[in-house]
């Protein structure tokens, strides 16, 4: 359990590594972009594939987080990584930021999933109209 939650607090810490980073005047375009995209993804308070269904909840989590936050971090300069890891620190005794319009576009992207799944499929006919 110990293992778990320092790897939690390394995950957390990275995260805010790059939240600091892909600021950075050093850190080329290309980078920033698949930073900008990582760390939003990693702090929206809503998940592209939801925790309630089962396996792949936690997919993105476990695999999909930590693979863009190590890719994202060999694409960024190390003294950009050393004093990044400094400010994470510090931001560390305090709350997380919420990306919150990274989360308003996964919402809008499930709800677009939700209006097309009603709209393709006759529901009121049950599985009679599918067969």
């Amino acid at each position: 359990m110990e293992k778990m939650k320092a790897w939690a607090k390394k995950l957390k810490q990275q995260i805010l590594v790059l939240y600091l980073a892909y600021k950075d005047d050093r850190v080329p375009w290309y980078a920033k972009i698949f930073t900008a995209c990582v760390v939003a993804y990693a702090l929206s308070p809503v998940d592209l594939i939801p925790d309630f269904i089962p396996v792949l909840g936690y997919l993105d989590d476990v695999i999909l987080v930590p693979l863009g936050i190590m890719l994202a971090l060999k694409m960024i300069p190390d003294e950009v990584i050393a004093e990044c890891e400094l400010k994470a620190e510090e931001m560390m005794k305090k709350d997380k930021p919420k990306n919150w319009v990274a989360g308003t576009v996964v919402i809008l992207i499930w709800v677009a999933v939700l209006l097309w799944v009603i709209l393709n499929f006759p529901f009121g006919m049950g599985f009679a109209g599918v067969v």
